[in-house]
């Protein structure tokens, strides 16, 4: 796992095609108000002090794609802090858009690489962590490029609290064994769900834009976890 202010080797796009003047404006005026700083070295951040107002829990989302599911979390959940982190400025702009269009208070961005967050939240600081559809790096030759692995796992399982929830979703046929083969090994987390049937999931899981794209592909697989209570 990173240390804070060390920047872990990042692969992957961070732009895609040029965006219009309406979001390039989110990027220059709504960013700056939600934006994370990047940690400095020995920086600790207290996640619920990054809202303004009073939350009751803080989630996050790891590489929130078009941020459609962070907002609809935030918009039925505004007892909830949301931190969502994404390295796609197209992404990251999307995010911005909706957060506008529904009057969002309870989002906040990190538009950087989410291991270099994370070693800065104090422990059992989150009560849900989401990491869907990630890039599935299917060649084996990549696999250490995978989010989902143990030095992550770990970082996500000193973060949850106690009976705290993981959930993790993913269409590509490599990545849904390894990531259950990853999470099934580790000791902090207990399977609750795994599944590709979405009736079975909890109501309070909308679906991404990449899944409603992908319906006519192969089936997502879907995974709920719950951390397993701490040792005394």
């Amino acid at each position: 796992m990173s240390q804070p202010g060390e920047r872990p080797r990042f692969y992957g796009r961070r732009s895609g095609k040029a965006l219009r003047r309406n979001a390039l404006a989110l990027i220059d005026t709504l960013l700056p108000r939600l934006a994370i700083a990047v940690p400095g070295p020995g920086d600790r951040l207290d996640p619920a002090a990054l809202f303004a107002g009073p939350v009751g829990e803080v989630w996050l989302e790891v590489g929130f794609g078009g941020g459609e599911h962070l907002a609809e979390l935030a918009a039925g959940r505004p007892d909830v802090g949301l931190i969502g982190a994404e390295v796609f400025r197209n992404g990251i702009a999307s995010l911005l858009g909706h957060v506008q269009a529904r009057d969002l208070a309870n989002v906040r961005v990190f538009a950087e690489d989410a291991r270099l967050l994370l070693p800065t939240l104090p422990e059992a600081s989150l009560t849900r962590a989401f990491v869907l559809f990630p890039d599935p790096w299917p060649k084996h030759r990549h696999a250490e490029r995978r989010f989902i692995a143990a030095d992550n796992l770990d970082a996500l399982a000193r973060l949850l609290v106690d009976g705290g929830e993981l959930r993790v979703a993913s269409d590509d046929p490599v990545y849904v064994a390894w990531a259950a083969s990853q999470l099934d090994r580790h000791g902090a987390f207990d399977e609750v769900l795994a599944t590709t049937d979405r009736s079975l999931l909890p109501p309070d899981w909308p679906a991404t834009r990449y899944e409603q794209k992908r319906l006519a592909g192969p089936r997502p697989t879907f995974f709920l976890y719950r951390r397993v209570p701490r040792q005394p």
